[in-house]
């Protein structure tokens, strides 16, 4: 996951050390750089943005001001901010407008990196948090619908062998299909979707359907042709229902 950046001053040197501060930090992006927040203001207006490094004192409209507007935009996903300013005074006002973190001139690209990796842990949870609502359950628990590139697919809870854990997304395999739905969503979030008495966790990147086990060998499990491993964290659960299972 990269954080889209863009880089606001007035002062070229200033400009150009932030955004090569970006350039080289991993999970950031830089998109665009400005050095007034007239142009900034517009290029926010149309394009989403994560997090933006704003100086404060600049002509025309400050950063100060320029913060206070976003603020103010309640129908626009509003980025996150990160003062970068020489005045420590500016503070107090810095949080007043809910800014993520506070830069004071000059700063080394460990102060940076520090600031930069708050705003990724935000940005992660802010998203993780959106991921949990984009998967609509079901009323009648026969189905549910996944996120798959644009659109919602419905999938019978029947036809589902197991998920995967896949970077941000999950690999849901479904029975008769040769290739899995790659849907954006999060293994906890598909852990508590799923109905308990048919799906369990068995790993940290597995989640089966108990009806679709073809057998067990020791702490595998077989499904369709495909060898699951029964995690030492999830053992316990699956010691209890093998136990009832055999039974």
């Amino acid at each position: 996951m990269k954080i889209r950046c863009i880089a606001v001053d007035d002062e070229p040197l200033a400009l150009d050390l932030i955004s090569k501060f970006i350039e080289q930090t991993s999970f950031l992006s830089l998109e665009a750089k400005f050095d007034n927040a007239i142009e900034a203001l517009g290029y926010l207006n149309q394009n989403e943005v994560d997090l933006v490094f704003l100086d404060i004192q600049m002509p025309d409209l400050s950063g100060m001001e320029l913060a206070r507007i976003l603020e103010g935009k309640q129908t626009q996903k509003k980025p996150r901010i990160i003062f970068t300013t020489a005045y420590n005074q500016f503070a107090i006002e810095g949080y007043k407008v809910d800014a993520l973190d506070y830069l004071l001139k000059p700063f080394s690209y460990e102060e940076f990196l520090k600031a930069s990796t708050k705003a990724f842990q935000y940005v992660k949870k802010n998203n993780e948090t959106k991921l949990e609502s984009t998967v609509p359950t079901s009323p009648s628990g026969d189905f549910i619908f996944l996120k798959v590139e644009y659109q919602l697919v419905k999938v019978m809870l029947q036809d589902i062998t197991h998920i995967e854990a896949y970077k941000d997304y999950v690999k849901v395999y479904l029975k008769d299909k040769k290739s899995p739905l790659l849907s954006l969503a999060s293994m906890k979030n598909m852990e508590e979707l799923l109905p308990v008495e048919r799906f369990m966790r068995v790993h940290r990147s597995f989640i089966i359907n108990l009806d679709h086990i073809d057998s067990i060998a020791r702490n595998v499990v077989n499904i369709g042709g495909h060898q699951i491993v029964v995690s030492d964290n999830y053992k316990d659960n699956f010691q209890k229902f093998l136990s009832k299972w055999i039974g």
